[in-house]
């Protein structure tokens, strides 16, 4: 299919399939920001909170010659900012008032914390009964963990999910990616639909509560129910459990991954390989005794990979219907024609006047295209404009920032 046929229905006076609903987000770091960016990129109106001081999205890489982090333009893009203290009552009312217009309230800062502001749940219900609360915590609103500080690894730790990354003998290791904080976002943003559809079915708002643990272990494949039932999986670097030849192989000029999961896709790489009587030789017929007889298996794959160019390899295997891929880096994977054709890459104007290519949303909509349509903004760039659309006039402001509350 054509991109213009997939669009050819597509409507331009919509934000996205998510248009009209407003989110306030509170949050910091990754996972919080990570909610707000996946409804934004759907269509809400999403105002962000910055808190006076707040780190936020600032830390390391910046873009190319700049202070300006990737990581800020990545999360909050399409989003609105307002600055607002949230340790003074005068903002905590701001706060409130803002609730009062909103639909979805997103924050991940430790449980209890922004009820000790005056601004949780309860407070939040207290001003629009219908609100749909999100919180988003390392370990969640209970159980024995919840109070402690949690961050994206410690989850990974946790969990499990580090325990298996790695080199069969090497130590584990960390994801390269904020895994459990994205996971986290995009099971709070599917919650807070979920939950918005519940209210507009019932009128009954609710508190949605996302732990990085809980996102992470449920994404884990069904290994925690192996845990559970005392079957440890041995770490497997670059293979995996289920299959054999899955692995990445050298070639003369960088790597494949192969992943064959079929038997009939093993005779024809054995074809392929000039190896015809591997097909049905015992240790290799089956997917069974592949997975059994695995360092066998890669060998031979690994020697025919060996003798080529990855172009040369994957195109033989690729034109044969098995699944392979070179193994590109970011820069590799940012220059590839299919990423820039499913928009992955959106020529955005940033707020110092630069054009960077930020990533595009995942999900693709025919009716209700979705894109970035607005850079990260600085801090409190939008608090006039919000506050004035929540009825706060200028004379208002202007006592607000006196008094330090904007």
């Amino acid at each position: 299919m054509e991109k213009s046929e997939f669009y050819r229905n597509a409507r331009t006076d919509r934000t996205g399939p998510m248009h009209g609903v407003r989110v306030i987000e509170a949050t910091t770091a990754w996972a919080g920001p990570m909610v707000g960016c996946v409804l934004a990129d759907l269509g809400c109106d999403v105002v962000r909170v910055d808190l006076p001081g707040s780190a936020g999205s600032s830390w390391p890489p910046f873009l190319p010659g700049t202070d300006v982090a990737v990581s800020h333009q990545t999360v909050n893009r399409n989003k609105r900012s307002v600055s607002i203290d949230l340790h003074k009552t005068e903002g905590r009312d701001v706060f409130l008032q803002l609730v009062a217009g909103a639909d979805i309230v997103v924050e991940n800062f430790k449980p209890g914390t922004l009820a000790g502001w005056g601004v949780g749940y309860e407070h939040c219900k207290a001003v629009k009964d219908d609100i749909v609360y999100v919180s988003v915590s390392g370990w969640g609103q209970f159980g024995p963990w919840s109070e402690r500080a949690g961050y994206d690894p410690a989850a990974l730790a946790a969990g499990g999910w580090m325990s298996l990354n790695g080199a069969p003998d090497g130590a584990p290791t960390n994801a390269p990616t904020f895994l459990a904080d994205d996971l986290a976002g995009l099971h709070a943003a599917l919650g807070a639909l979920a939950a918005l559809h519940h209210r507009n079915a019932t009128g009954e708002g609710q508190h949605v509560d996302i732990a990085l643990l809980d996102s992470l272990l449920f994404q884990c494949n069904g290994l925690l129910t192996m845990g559970a039932l005392g079957q440890n999986i041995p770490r497997m670097g670059g293979e995996v459990v289920a299959s054999s030849p899955t692995n990445s192989y050298a070639c003369t000029d960088g790597h494949l991954y192969l992943a064959i999961i079929l038997d009939r896709h093993w005779r024809t790489l054995c074809q392929l390989m000039g190896r015809p009587e591997l097909a049905e030789a015992p240790g290799f017929a089956t997917n069974l005794e592949r997975v059994a007889n695995r360092d066998a298996v890669n060998e031979a794959v690994a020697s025919w990979c060996a003798t080529g160019t990855v172009a040369e390899r994957l195109g033989a295997i690729q034109d044969a219907g098995i699944a392979a891929a070179r193994v590109n880096s970011f820069t590799d994977a940012a220059a590839e024609p299919h990423v820039q054709e499913r928009d992955m890459l959106q020529p955005t104007v940033i707020t110092d006047g630069q054009e960077v290519p930020l990533t595009g949303p995942a999900a693709k909509f025919s009716r209700t295209p979705t894109a970035v349509r607005r850079p990260a903004p600085r801090a409190g760039d939008h608090t006039d404009e919000v506050l004035e659309e929540a009825g706060i006039d200028a004379e208002q402001r202007a006592k607000l920032r006196a008094a330090g509350v904007l």
